[in-house]
C-alpha cells in the first residue's frame, strides 16, 4: 500500500523509538536519536489517544531524565519539535528542556517573531477552544475554524515557533500573518495541496477541495459553509484521498 511522506515518516519514528525503548529496557543510556526518538514517538500516540497538545507537551517532558541519557545529551538536546495530529488537526509540539529545566543550560531565544504581512480574521465554531501554531498552512487549519481560506493562502501566523494561539469557541479574533518561506511547497497537512503554493492551478484546486468537503470559509465577504459539514470535512478529506489512491494504483 503505497504511504504519503507524514505516513512513512511516522512509520520510521515509531521503528526508530521501538529500538530506543528495548535499548532502553536493557539499561543502556541512550544518545540524541534515541531520545529524540522516544519522546517524539510519545508524543504522537499521546496525541492519538486523544490528549491535548498541552497535555502531551507537559508529559513529554517528564518522560526521560537526565540520569536515563548519555552525558552531553542534555545540552545537545535543549528542546525537541515533532508534528502529531491531534483532534483538531496536525500541531507543531515543541518540548523544551525535555530532562528537566536543571539539565540544560540552552538559553531560549525564540521569543523573535517575523513581521506581520497582514491580518486575518479567525472565528471558531466549534464547541471548544482551538489551538493555531506558526508552522501550519492557514488555508488548511481546523475546518470548523471560519476564515477567508484564499487570502489565507501560503501563509502562516506570525507568532513565535512553539507559542500557541488559543481561540475559545464561539470566539473571533484577528491575526498577524506572514507568508510560508523557502521553497514553498507542501506536502502533507491536510493532503489537499500537495504542491507549489504558487501555482494558480494547485491554489484552485486545493481551496474547490476544501470547500467540497465542508470547511468553513468567507468567499467574497460572505460565510460559505456550516459546522455541522465542517463537524465531517475531515473523514470527507480522507475519502477523498483513498480515492485518488485506489483510482492510481
Amino acid at each position: 500500500m503505497p504511504l504519503t511522506p507524514g505516513e512513512g515518516d511516522r512509520l520510521l519514528l515509531h521503528l526508530e523509538a521501538s529500538l530506543a525503548q528495548r535499548r532502553r529496557d536493557r539499561g543502556l543510556l541512550l544518545n540524541v536519536p534515541e531520545a529524540r526518538a522516544l519522546i517524539a514517538d510519545a508524543v504522537c500516540e499521546w496525541a492519538r489517544d486523544g490528549l491535548s497538545l498541552t497535555e502531551a507537551r507537559d508529559r513529554a517532558g517528564r518522560l526521560l531524565a537526565a540520569s536515563d541519557v548519555l552525558p552531553g545529551v542534555p545540552a545537545a538536546l535543549g528542546e525537541i519539535r515533532v508534528e502529531a495530529r491531534f483532534d483538531d488537526g496536525t500541531r507543531l509540539v515543541v518540548v523544551k528542556d525535555p530532562f528537566g529545566a536543571a539539565a540544560s543550560d540552552i538559553v531560549d531565544d525564540e521569543a523573535w517573531a517575523p513581521p506581520a504581512m497582514a491580518m486575518v480574521d479567525i472565528g471558531n465554531e466549534a464547541s471548544t477552544a482551538i489551538g493555531l501554531t506558526s508552522h501550519i498552512h492557514l488555508a488548511e487549519v481546523n475546518p470548523r475554524l471560519r476564515l477567508d481560506r484564499a487570502a489565507a493562502f501560503g501563509m502562516r501566523l506570525a507568532i513565535p515557533t512553539g507559542e500557541t494561539v488559543w481561540i475559545n469557541a464561539g470566539q473571533t479574533v484577528r491575526l498577524p500573518v506572514t507568508g510560508i518561506a523557502g521553497n514553498r511547497i507542501v506536502v502533507g497537512n491536510s493532503g489537499a495541496i500537495d504542491g507549489s503554493l504558487d501555482d494558480p492551478a494547485v491554489r484552485a484546486r486545493a481551496l474547490a477541495t476544501l470547500r467540497d468537503c465542508g470547511y468553513l470559509d468567507v468567499v467574497d465577504g460572505q460565510p460559505a459553509g456550516d459546522i455541522d459539514t465542517a463537524d465531517g470535512a475531515i473523514a470527507a478529506l480522507m475519502g477523498l484521498r483513498r480515492s485518488a489512491k485506489e483510482a492510481g494504483e
